[in-house]
């Protein structure tokens, strides 16, 4: 249905054009008319016409004004303009203001059906887009909870790569760099820093997190988690690395009256820990902070800057550097531990130069034996207690800040260096096993779950390692040593191609022979042949 206003003083042309309207397109047009421009403006207030074929020359407020008028409210309107007068200035003025058509009277009844079809596909056009925006504005807000969740899981479990947290940020539109955590506690009352009935609020408030997370967004822009037992974790993104007395208040006061707005929504209790602002990637700690925010106090909200159960630092202090080096000890990235171990470093030899070495001694310990720490844990070490009894003396005897810088690089690199030798190592007798077994035993039914299980690893890890380690998956590998092995028996033995096919672990011989024809390019008689 298309809704069509004609607006002309002579009531010849309106009735022609309703004339042609009606025969040509019937019940797909409403059609509704004017005589002047004022009457044109009203009715175009009250019918929201989707076409307005407009006379420019019309008693009152002409017909480019009536348009412009309309423009305000009319926004999706398709206009035509008609006159008498083919006069260049009206066109110019009907073209400045988006009109589709200025046409002149009289006008030939083709010409009306084929601007008014020409409107129509517009229309037409406008709704499908329109539509789709639609459609995909109701996908996007069935999904975006779903990416926002996986965010937050993440950030809390520490499971991402650099490039997946890159990856939310683009999908959800982040552009801050920083953030902190809130953590919405809830329970049927609070009793002291804790809330009554931890379990049975956790399935009260599954049933109503569509209620909860619209009421969190009233009051904050923020990426929301799903339940988490009697907890809901939310991110609220933040441009600055800190925040001032006053955005600090600000965020509080919103705490509070977003808990009691949630309460009388729900008929659910709830408290609201406030973590630290830190970047992304180290919003798992925020997090922790904002939950030990709520066991340090009993008040409903809390924000952990206002108590004192965070670590401070002395200004200068690189604590910015501490995290990216450890996780790169953990990871096994030889460069970014020297990168940030050489910063670090560097800091400490200018703290030296008044000749406190005993500071930087102790710190450059305490970190060493904490990489090292790392190093068992994620390189898979065998820990030997008396291990490290030599590192004291040594760090004592160094007189000099670089030399205790050099001792220190040498430590943080060695753990690291540690981490990816060991892997290497497992890896590499992994394979080992896996060859030897593949070897001993190709003539078989084997599969890639019994391997695994004589390498006592998962299907799917082995798998994985498997294939980076041979550039080729377990089958293509096991078919490449069954075909080699025929090769060889075709080459220098009498057996016939059937013994040949159960020897190399084919049990039809129409398969072994498609097989072979593929890797090697001929059948195993032709190549037989050949010799």
């Amino acid at each position: 249905m298309y809704r069509v206003m004609i607006a002309d003083d002579e009531g010849i042309v309106i009735d022609s054009m309703k004339f042609i309207i009606e025969k040509e397109f019937g019940q797909l047009c409403q059609v509704e008319f004017a005589k002047s421009g004022r009457k044109v403006i009203e009715l175009a207030e009250s019918f929201r016409p989707d076409i307005a074929v407009i006379d420019i020359h019309m008693p009152g407020i002409n017909g480019i004004d009536a348009i412009k008028e309309m423009k305000r409210f009319c926004t999706n309107t398709v206009f035509i303009v008609m006159s008498a007068y083919d006069k260049f200035d009206y066109a110019k003025e009907a073209i400045k203001l988006g009109v589709l058509e200025y046409i002149t009277k009289p006008m030939e009844r083709i010409k009306v059906i084929t601007v008014l079809k020409k409107a129509m596909e517009q229309i037409d056009s406008e709704r499908e887009k329109r539509s789709n925006e639609l459609l995909i504005k109701e996908k996007l807000e069935t999904v975006e909870p779903i990416i926002e969740n996986g965010l937050i899981y993440d950030i809390l479990l520490q499971e991402h790569f650099e490039e997946d947290i890159d990856s939310y940020r683009a999908i959800l539109g982040m552009n801050e760099n920083y953030g902190c955590m809130l953590a919405i506690v809830c329970g049927d009352s609070q009793e002291g820093n804790h809330m009554t009935n931890a379990v049975g609020s956790s399935v009260k408030i599954s049933g109503k997190y569509q209620e909860i997370r619209e009421g969190v967004r009233t009051f904050f822009d923020c990426k929301i988690g799903n339940v988490m037992a009697n907890k809901i974790a939310v991110l609220l993104p933040l441009e600055k690395e800190s925040l001032d007395y006053n955005e600090r208040t600000e965020i509080i006061d919103r705490a509070r009256e977003m808990a009691r707005f949630l309460k009388k929504k729900t008929e659910i209790s709830f408290r609201v820990g406030i973590g630290g602002v830190k970047p992304l990637r180290e919003l798992a700690e925020s997090y922790k902070e904002a939950l030990n925010a709520l066991i340090a106090t009993t008040g409903s909200v809390a924000h952990v800057d206002d108590l004192t159960i965070s670590c401070g630092y002395e200004d200068d202090y690189p604590k910015d550097l501490e995290k990216p080096m450890f996780d790169a000890v953990s990871k096994g990235d030889q460069n970014g531990t020297l990168v940030y171990a050489e910063k670090y470093a560097d800091w400490m030899c200018q703290r030296a130069v008044d000749g406190d070495l005993m500071s930087m001694r102790l710190k450059v310990l305490e970190f060493s034996l904490y990489a090292e720490h790392l190093a068992y844990q994620n390189g898979g070490q065998t820990y030997k207690y008396s291990g490290r009894n030599n590192y004291l003396p040594e760090i004592m005897e160094l007189d000099s800040p670089l030399e205790i810088k050099k001792w220190f690089i040498d430590k943080m690199s060695g753990a690291c260096q540690n981490v990816i030798s060991k892997r290497e190592e497992r890896s590499n007798s992994i394979m080992k096993t896996a060859m030897d077994y593949i070897k001993d035993n190709f003539h078989k039914d084997i599969s890639l779950d019994d391997v695994s299980r004589v390498v006592n690893i998962s299907p799917y890890y082995f798998s994985k390692i498997f294939k980076e380690e041979n550039g080729l998956n377990f089958i293509e590998y096991l078919t490449n040593v069954r075909i080699e092995k025929a090769k060889k028996l075709l080459e220098e033995s009498d057996l016939s191609i059937k013994e040949i096919c159960i020897s190399c672990g084919y049990t039809d011989p129409n398969y072994f022979s498609r097989s072979f024809k593929k890797n090697v390019g001929v059948t195993p008689t032709e190549y037989k042949d050949r010799f």
